[in-house]
């Protein structure tokens, strides 16, 4: 009898652990990134009355006879399935679409390191990216030219960033040139090496033999008309169309050259490509068709130097910084972690894990590859907590609390009985 109330009272301690579990989850239901904990049970060891005996003469064998002597918590396992996406607009909230955590430390030399799946970040006074914790986020870190590189450390977005100016190295030839024209001046801006502006005019001229036009340098000035440079040289080139009015292409390349001019120098090394044999795109742009002339130069690159005015991060998890001058440059890129067993993982609070010999040795990459999840800026990964799921666990849990708990009552009468019977 009395091992009947200690089976009881293993069960209504094993119940109220339970009911610590669901009212945890409950409690977290709209924590960002908090993964749900689940319990199973395991009975404790059983007393054996009688043990298993062997057939023997004309008697078959017995089974052993035991009696259980109540039940223990098997397991609290995390369970790691993605909760729902939470869309935000914000461009420091990232979910990771997938596996992996994000890493996460509060140490210099980036030794302590935790794992979250909770993208709530902000950027501090620093730039760093940083939880609402203060913890900074690692990632991979770009080079000057915004290459990512192999070096980590905390992703930093530095407000004060600027992007150097590049100079125009080369300018291509688009759209028509109507044959019944003798003439046509068209022009374009381009950039030289400390971003200021300068309008080229190129000239075109109907040719003496069909089918071709004469192309020539005219003007070069500064967009605002003040500067005017005159040693600019292009050499005369003739341009040849076919009948069917597309361009013929034998060794056809040709460099504008303009000096420095001003300690700002223009193009590589002074050229700037306008046609280039090896390159087909350069030239087959152009036609000769009976329709409007509106063929114009367009510088494909050069730029303005720019000062940072904001960021996105991409699928891939880099930090792309946009500039004043329309160039986007990148920052950095989010690391990730993934584990082999991630139910091994130890939490530590404020949504952050810690790995274990069990877990597995973290593996480090960048999201999108080798297993990891797309990184999706201005969303967050909410609870994985099924609410139904936790109010049908609470209410088993209570009633076989509840059936517990009887047990205790029924043995104390029972026992009440027993004592009675001297009376």
């Amino acid at each position: 009898m009395m091992r009947s109330m200690y089976s009881a009272v293993s069960g209504l301690r094993t119940h109220q652990t339970k009911m610590d579990v669901i009212g945890n989850n409950i409690a977290n239901v709209n924590t960002v990134g908090y993964k749900k904990g689940q319990m199973t049970f395991q009975e404790v060891f059983s007393q054996t009355v009688r043990g298993a005996g062997a057939a023997q003469g004309g008697k078959g064998g017995t089974n052993p006879q035991q009696i259980g002597l109540g039940v223990d918590a098997g397991s609290i396992n995390t369970i790691h399935t993605k909760g729902a996406s939470q869309k935000t607009d914000d461009p420091t909230d990232v979910m990771i679409d997938g596996e992996g955590f994000f890493v996460v430390t509060d140490d210099t030399n980036f030794e302590n390191r935790y794992y979250t799946r909770a993208g709530n970040f902000t950027v501090d006074g620093a730039g760093n990216l940083v939880t609402a914790d203060g913890y900074k986020v690692l990632g991979y870190r770009a080079n000057d030219n915004g290459e990512i590189t192999e070096t980590y450390g905390p992703i930093v977005i530095n407000r004060s960033e600027t992007i150097a100016a590049t100079p125009t190295k080369t300018i291509e030839l688009r759209g028509n040139l109507n044959p019944a024209n003798a003439k046509h001046t068209t022009d374009t801006i381009i950039k030289d090496s400390l971003g200021n502006s300068w309008v080229v005019e190129f000239e075109f001229e109907k040719g003496t033999e069909e089918n071709t036009w004469k192309m020539s340098l005219g003007n070069i000035k500064s967009q605002d008309g003040e500067l005017e440079i005159t040693n600019g040289e292009l050499a005369e080139t003739t341009i040849r169309f076919g009948e069917d009015g597309k361009i013929i292409a034998d060794d056809l390349d040709l460099k504008l050259n303009i000096p420095s001019q001003n300690g700002a120098s223009f193009g590589e090394d002074g050229d700037i490509t306008i046609f280039g044999k090896d390159n087909p795109d350069s030239y087959n742009k152009m036609t000769q068709y009976a329709n409007d002339t509106d063929l114009k130069p367009h510088a494909i690159d050069g730029n303005s130097s720019g000062k940072l005015t904001g960021f996105a991060i991409d699928p891939s998890g880099t930090v792309n910084g946009i500039f004043s001058n329309g160039e986007n440059k990148a920052l950095g890129q989010l690391m990730l972690a993934k584990f082999d067993n991630p139910m091994g993982l130890e939490k530590m609070g404020s949504n952050f894990f810690i790995n274990t010999r069990n877990s597995g040795e973290p593996q480090y990459g960048t999201a999108g590859t080798s297993g990891f999840g797309a990184a999706k800026s201005g969303n967050l990964e909410m609870s994985n907590v099924d609410l139904s799921m936790e109010f049908t666990e609470m209410i088993t849990t209570q009633r076989g609390f509840q059936a517990n708990s009887r047990i205790i009552t029924t043995s104390d009468e029972m026992l009440q009985e027993l004592v009675n019977l001297k009376r």
